[in-house]
């Protein structure tokens, strides 16, 4: 990732504009902002969420609260807590969440 052209700004994340996004079961919220190239966002999901694709994108993700569960494709499973963060490439290992009891995670991509 290479960040440029992008002036200092501050993110008042209850101003931005929540999207529902449907999973396959429960929902995804995002708050989103764009950088460029640079995708950023706080997401809710909640409980019970479980996403309805498998995603090829490459994240740096940041638990700030719950528990985010990834699958990937290949069937290893990793849970993400509060305080912890994950890191995958573009086109690297297909992977998919659901969040049992609900999450927010803050999403670079």
């Amino acid at each position: 990732m290479k960040i440029t052209d992008i002036p200092y700004c501050i993110t008042d994340w209850q101003q931005v504009e929540p999207v529902v996004h449907p999973g396959e079961a429960g929902t995804a919220t995002w708050r989103e902002r764009h950088f460029g190239d640079v995708r950023v966002r706080v997401i809710d999901y909640s409980p019970g969420y479980r996403a309805d694709h498998w995603c090829v994108k490459g994240h740096f993700i940041y638990c700030l609260e719950g528990e985010l569960e990834t699958e990937l494709k290949d069937g290893r499973r990793a849970i993400l807590r509060q305080g912890m963060s994950c890191q995958i490439a573009d086109g690297e290992e297909a992977h998919r969440s659901c969040a049992p009891r609900g999450a927010r995670l803050f999403v670079v991509d």
